[in-house]
Order: structure tokens, then sequence, then C-alpha cells
């Protein structure tokens, strides 16, 4: 099938977090995803992988990761999600996206297995979207003969479809309250089945977690013999700094009292632990005799790029976007804003999905703006703006409710003074469609 033919086929199969009603027993299983790659020839064997769960952070110390492997050599595949625009995103090769033939040539041939498989009663249901595309991103991986992947936890660990994979390392990024309705109401519960990753006499890094979370994960690990490296205990920041939103560090390895210098384009205080995520990770692999400078390691860290997370798009007025859809990662945009936008005009414009901590995000984000538009992301699964109102709207100094996100951010690009900051959150639904727009509206601007 070609490329629009696969995209509609997925489409059809129900969004990533409920699979299709014939289908729901199988979605939180490994059966379906082991039967698929069997089938395939077990492409996520071909090569070596890291594996990176958490509630925040994961896809940032994942393109920190790529990126360092990149410059030092490798032939890499990167596998993240969601995506923002295109589900292309969600695989990439040595930094590009795959193609659109590629994408549909190696879909095609999964989708062939799927229907072998079907017919041959060796799957219970047909595979899940998130499923399909984790078994198209192995396939191109093998084909394309990456030296290393970088695979993304879709939702929690235990039982995600990325979790065949049995790694060279396993990362753990800052644990969270998010999903709670798949993966539990506590911390303890949820750090249970992010710690599902974690693979017998594998290395582990974890990043800073709260004590719930960390003694579920130091637990699991004993009892499967991982080495561990905690990122807190491993390095020390000597020195630190802000420049544009981004974090400038010194930072020396306790073990060796090797010296980093840390400086990632991306914005937040937030991305230096992401970016020690990662430094961990490479320390570990130069301890298995891979070919990783330390130079490689600065650049890979100063070059990674991770779309939808505090990224300016436009200046004067700036406009941000930022996917923080639970707790933690409005906690983090909050201090950027405190931090960074002191005693500037802020302007959100924030749509959200039913499932999220809704009161709880817009109580921390909400206090900072001047001026608030609630709008609905382009998804089944987002909050109507007149309940979004009555939930969130006494936490606003001032707001307005515009259900079209296209017409809302234009309103909000109207009432702002070139002074001013916008920031588009809450959902990466919204912070991708309003992402296209926006590129949409530069080519359309007229050239003087």
């Amino acid at each position: 099938m070609d490329y629009q033919s696969a995209v509609r086929y997925l489409l059809s199969l129900g969004r990533e977090l409920a699979a299709p009603t014939q289908a729901a027993a199988a979605k939180f299983d490994l059966e379906n995803i082991s039967a698929l790659t069997e089938r395939l020839g077990r492409p996520e064997r071909a090569f070596p992988t890291v594996h990176i769960a958490g509630t925040n952070g994961k896809g940032s110390t994942a393109a920190f990761v790529e990126a360092i492997l990149r410059d030092a050599g490798f032939s890499t595949g990167l596998n993240t999600s969601p995506h923002l625009e295109r589900i292309n995103e969600r695989i990439r090769i040595n930094g590009e996206e795959i193609s659109d033939e590629d994408f549909a040539q190696i879909f095609t041939r999964v989708h062939e297995v799927v229907e072998a498989l079907l017919a041959d009663g060796k799957l219970r249901a047909h595979p899940t979207y998130f499923e399909m595309v984790t078994a198209v991103a192995f396939e191109a991986f093998a084909r394309k003969r990456v030296e290393f992947g970088v695979v993304e936890v879709g939702l929690g660990g235990r039982l995600d479809a990325t979790n065949i994979v049995t790694p060279s390392v396993s990362v753990i990024t800052r644990i969270d309250f998010d999903h709670e309705n798949f993966l539990g109401h506590s911390l303890k519960e949820i750090a249970g089945e992010k710690a599902g990753i974690l693979k017998q006499h594998v290395a582990a890094v974890f990043a800073p977690q709260l004590p719930e979370a960390r003694e579920v994960l130091l637990a699991k690990a004993a009892q499967l013999h991982c080495p561990v490296t905690e990122t807190a205990e491993a390095f020390r920041v000597k020195s630190e700094s802000i420049q544009d939103g981004c974090m400038r560090a010194s930072v020396v390895e306790v073990a060796t009292g090797e010296r980093f210098s840390i400086a990632p384009q991306l914005r937040g205080r937030f991305q230096l632990q992401n970016a020690l995520n990662a430094l961990a990770v490479a320390r570990y692999l130069q301890s298995r005799n891979y070919k990783i400078s330390k130079e490689s390691i600065e650049r890979g860290i100063a070059s990674a790029i991770w779309p939808g997370r505090i990224e300016r798009v436009q200046t004067n007025p700036d406009v941000y976007l930022d996917g923080a859809h639970n707790p933690g990662a409005a906690r983090e945009l909050a201090n950027y804003i405190e931090t960074n936008l002191r005693g500037r005009r802020v302007l959100l414009i924030f749509g959200a999905m039913r499932d999220k901590a809704v009161d709880e995000v817009t109580g921390i984000l909400f206090p900072l703006a001047a001026h608030v538009v609630l709008t609905e992301p382009a998804n089944p699964r987002s909050i109507r703006t007149a309940q979004l109102a009555d939930m969130a709207g006494h936490h606003a100094a001032s707001y307005q409710v515009i259900p079209s996100a296209e017409e809302a951010l234009e309103a909000v690009l109207a009432k702002a003074r070139p002074e001013d900051a916008i920031f588009v959150t809450g959902s990466l639904y919204l912070v991708g469609e309003l992402r296209r727009s926006l590129r949409q509206r530069r080519k359309a601007a007229p050239a003087y």
C-alpha cells in the first residue's frame, strides 16, 4: 500500500491509549508484539539499544543520547512517541525522519505479516496502532543496519510494546503522576510499571526520584542484579548559568574527576538533568569499549533538538510551544516562566485531554498568565471548552473561550504586544496542530 493508505489504516485502528473494542484485551500485553516481531525475524535484536522510560524528560533524554551516538560516528535509529505533526517523526534514522516510501514499504510488510498471523490463529486480536508503529520502527532500523537504537517507551514500561528489547542500558527519567488510570494511583505503583523495563544484569541509569519511586526502582534493580548509576550521585554541577533560557553548566564526574561542559540548546532548567541522563549513558557505553569521545558527548548534547518542549518558534512577540500535559511538566514550565520571563506579560493558549489532571495543571500555569484562551485540540479525547472553563476558569485572572485552536491562535497574536510572551500548552496534540499553523503562516507571509 502507499503512504497515505498506510496512515489511514493506522488511524482506523483507533487512538493509542485505547485499542478497538475487539483488541482491548490485548492492548497492555507483550504477546501480540512478540508474535509479530518473531514472524518478522526479531528485528529488534539486530542492533544494541538504549531503552528509556519515565514520566517527563524521556523524549529529551532520547534526543540527547541519539545525538551523542551520531556525533561519535554510529549510525542511529531513534523511536519516540507521540508525534507532533507527522507519524514519520517517530522513526528517525541518522537524525532524519523515515521517508514516506520506506514507511509505506515496511508498513506493507508488517501488515502482510499481521494478516498471516491472524489467518493462522497466532494473534488474539489485531495489533494496536502503537504495536504496529513499534514493529515498523524495529524493522526499519534492522533494514537500515543501524549500529544503535534509542527507543522511548510509549506508556508505562512493563507492558509497553517497546519492552521486547533487551537493551545495553535502561534509563528511567523522573517519575511523577500521569496516566494513573493505566499505571496506578500512587508513585509506588507507577514506579513499579516504569521499573518493568529493567532486565537481568543490564545496567540502569536513574534520574533523581522522589523517595517512594526511588525505593521501588532500587529494589527492582537489586532483584535483577542491574548495575545502577544514579545521576544525582554520579555527577556534581560545579557552576551553572542561563543563556536565553538554556542551561550552561560545568559538571564533574565524581568517580573520575573528569569535567564536562554541558550546553544544551533545549530551553529549561530541567534539560540539564536530561543531559546528565545522557551523559551517564555515554559514560557507561565508554566503559563497555564503545568509542565515544568527551567531545562527542559535549557536541551531541549541544546539538540535540526536541520540538514542542519550550520551543520558541517566533519572536516579537515570542511564541513558545510546550506540551505540559501533567503536573510535573507544568511545574517545570512555570519555573521557566518565573525564571526567564519575570516582568513580561504572558498570554496562554490552553487545551487538554480528558484523562489529564487538568485542575492541578491549570492551577500551576494560569496564575502566571495575564490572559488565557481556552481551546480544543482537534482530537476526540480533548476536553470541550465549556467544560474546561467550568473546571479551570477560576485559576485565570482573565480568560476567554475559543473552541477552534487556529482561531484561538489568531486572537492571541492579534492581542499580543511585541514584548509579550505567548505559550501554547496543555497538550502535545494542541502543540502539534498550532506548530503546523505557525509554519504555514510563515510560508504565507509576504517577503519585503
